[in-house]
């Protein structure tokens, strides 16, 4: 689970648009495709011509191809109802389910002998679904969570219903991933966006990907028709087992800035004042820090102990709190505006790393 992009034939793109799209992904890491097959404004004489030729070439590079399904989808694909097995010939590696099926259904399809995944639409489950679906005793290792995007402006999900949707399916151990906009090519035709979270409308790819990392979803797909290269490579960049936090430098002191360079994270027994990094005085390597920057200590400042601290010297934290200077403690960086935000969700072991 990790990075995706989005393909609707017979809409915006040509076919070679699609085709340069799917290559491009393809070298920067990408593994998942989400494809949409029944979007009211798609040419489906133009989008029946144009499917296998995609699907085909994305089946060479082994990427994952969802594909939304209702029994209108394989009609369209001349198949017959729940034919798992042609979809899979056809490149289909996982089903997302929209509408019309079933709880029995949807848990007989989690068992199917083709190896194609299933997956839920993590923006509308509930409860009470899914306490049906767990009587049925579903194959869950063969089932993951996509959440929706919304055309209209004004209509995306909530951080707060996103993390209620995702804790119910991190109960079953389900992966989750969610879309972001890209702010090149939007899809028709509303040309507004296509992100989950509506805070995140207009937002670039990686902040709200990074974001979407930092509340605990396991991928990203960008929903809109032709993402930049430099969207697809920003999001490629993107450690989605970490939160990125951008700094600015404090300090010359070297030793500190090489400790900077790594990925730490949150100690679980969470300090009043500052997050604590757990593995920073185990990386010195008997190295000495000398003083440099012992100023007062604002919100969002990175300090790490230096050898007046005796065997806390390496010490990294955060600061929560506005700090008296210390001349044990050098002042080091200090985390972009943008980016506090981003402090509540680091704790409890959460990772993160530092973008200078």
């Amino acid at each position: 689970m990790c990075f995706g992009f989005s393909v609707y034939f017979g809409l915006d793109n040509t076919k070679e648009e699609n085709i340069e799209l799917l290559k491009s992904a393809y070298k920067l890491g990408f593994t998942r495709i989400f494809s949409s097959l029944h979007i009211p404004e798609a040419n489906y004489e133009v989008l029946k011509t144009e499917v296998k030729d995609f699907f085909k070439l994305a089946k060479e590079y082994n990427m994952d191809i969802i594909s939304d399904i209702s029994p209108n989808t394989f009609k369209f694909l001349e198949l017959e109802n729940m034919d798992l097995k042609g979809l899979k010939e056809l490149g289909v590696k996982t089903i997302r389910i929209d509408f019309g099926y079933t709880v029995e259904e949807i848990s007989t399809m989690s068992k199917n002998d083709f190896d194609i995944g299933i997956q839920l639409n993590a923006s509308t489950v509930t409860k009470e679904f899914l306490e049906e679906l767990d009587k049925l005793n579903p194959d869950y290792k063969n089932i993951d969570a996509l959440h929706n995007f919304y055309p209209r402006v004004n209509t995306g999900i909530s951080e707060e219903c996103m993390i209620q949707k995702n804790n119910l399916l991190k109960d079953r151990k389900i992966k989750i991933s969610a879309f972001v906009q890209s702010n090149n090519r939007k899809r028709s035709p509303m040309k507004d966006g296509l992100p989950t979270l509506e805070d995140h409308r207009g937002i670039e790819v990686k902040v709200a990907a990074n974001h979407l990392f930092a509340i605990g979803n396991d991928g990203v797909f960008i929903g809109d028709s032709l993402p930049s290269m430099k969207e697809l490579e920003e999001l490629s960049s993107l450690n989605k087992d970490a939160v990125e936090l951008r700094i600015k430098l404090k300090t010359g002191e070297q030793t500190c800035i090489e400790l900077l360079k790594n990925i730490y994270s949150s100690r679980t027994d969470s300090a009043r004042d500052a997050i604590r990094a757990n593995e920073s005085r185990l990386l010195l390597n008997e190295k000495k820090i000398k003083a440099d920057n012992t100023t007062d200590k604002k919100y969002g400042d990175i300090t790490i102990d230096n050898s007046g601290y005796f065997r806390y010297m390496g010490e990294l934290q955060i600061v929560l709190s506005n700090l008296k200077e210390d001349e044990r403690t050098n002042v080091v960086a200090s985390i972009l505006q943008e980016d506090l935000y981003l402090l509540k969700y680091i704790k409890d072991g959460k990772r993160f790393y530092f973008k200078i």
